[in-house]
């Protein structure tokens, strides 16, 4: 099954991943990464911020020449032109259009508090600015999506002001405007709310970014899914900053085993759990085995009375069949085992 443009799954393990306290990736690590993600059958992979940083500039220069990508889109990162300056002639706008890279995400305010006291700038200003730097990238030919920073906050501030954001944004061409709990504040109920809302008052394709601060960054992802959003921002194993981003594999798991929405290619979600330590191998964090779906304990059953039952069907104690995943039904003993427990262990050495 190929890859449908009708809805996207979108890492930024990479970029947003990498500023993970004590999360470190050379060039070749961001390689292995990118090459472990098109494996999983992810639609796009955003490689980091070329021109602002050298180590993100010489990973873009080598990721033209040596990652062959068979599922995914590459995707260059970047902010809009700076205040009061024309986009051709931002030094960091020109970086991304020379990226080699097909797609482009620009971040932009939406919160007119970050216009006024981040940027320093009026929002008309800000406003030209993100219309400017979308039709200069695609005038060169790149596709560009809009991270829309701050939106949640934004919108419950001043409505009309974080609107305005996603209609011009749109109308300048860009693709996608992705709408960002940047500080993970949301909950469920009240962001499904605001991207139904967002979907209705406007024409654009509508998408979601999602930090974790709340513990609620799957779930709001799922709920802006349900609400009508067809883009999703993640990242693999939930790495990001503060205590991380959505994790995308839970989020995918969910949406293909759940709600029966293919998102991937067939067949590779059954690859899910290999890929998620193969990636925590290189990044050098430590797996969590409580993780849904691939943690190591995610399918361990402990108690004799749960063995019991499983000994009879599994489905009876699991909500998914592990191999979905590619992970494994693991039986521990301890003083808490019955004979069951005993059984199915003896039958699983």
């Amino acid at each position: 099954m190929a890859i449908s443009d009708a809805f996207h799954i979108y890492d930024t393990t990479l970029r947003d991943g990498a500023q993970q306290e004590g999360l470190n990736l050379s060039v070749h690590d961001k390689l292995t990464i990118a090459r472990h993600l098109d494996d999983l059958g992810v639609g796009f992979i955003e490689g980091g911020w070329p021109g602002a940083n050298p180590k993100d500039t010489e990973f873009f220069k080598l990721a033209t020449k040596e990652l062959k990508l068979k599922n995914a889109t590459f995707v260059a990162f970047g902010a809009t032109r700076r205040a009061n300056t024309k986009a051709a002639d931002d030094v960091l706008l020109r970086a991304l259009a020379e990226s080699g890279a097909p797609v482009v995400t620009l971040v932009a305010k939406s919160h007119d508090r970050h216009v006024e006291l981040a940027l320093k700038t009026d929002l008309q200003e800000n406003l030209a600015m993100i219309k400017d730097s979308i039709k200069f990238l695609r005038q060169g030919g790149q596709r560009v999506f809009l991270d829309a920073e701050h939106f949640f906050d934004g919108y419950r501030a001043n409505p009309a002001y974080a609107l305005e954001v996603v209609r011009v944004a749109a109308e300048a061409g860009a693709d996608v405007i992705a709408l960002c709990d940047t500080n993970g504040g949301m909950l469920p109920d009240e962001l499904s709310d605001v991207v139904a809302k967002v979907i209705s008052d406007s024409s654009a394709r509508i998408g979601i970014h999602c930090h974790n601060d709340t513990g609620c960054a799957i779930a709001n992802s799922l709920a802006a899914v349900a609400a009508g959003a067809s883009h999703v921002q993640g990242t693999l194993n939930g790495y990001g900053e503060r205590t991380g981003n959505a994790d995308l594999i839970s989020i995918i798991a969910n949406l293909q085993l759940k709600k029966k929405q293919e998102v991937l290619p067939a067949g590779a979600l059954e690859e899910a759990f290999r890929i998620a330590h193969a990636v925590a191998e290189v990044t050098n964090v430590s797996p969590s085995a409580r993780q849904p779906y691939v943690g190591v304990s995610a399918f361990a059953h402990k108690a004799g009375l749960h063995a019991s039952a499983i000994k009879v069907d599994p489905s009876l104690y699991q909500h998914e069949n592990p191999e979905s995943v590619g992970n494994d039904m693991r039986m521990l003993v301890s003083e808490m085992a019955g004979r069951a427990s005993i059984e199915i262990k003896s039958s699983q050495l």
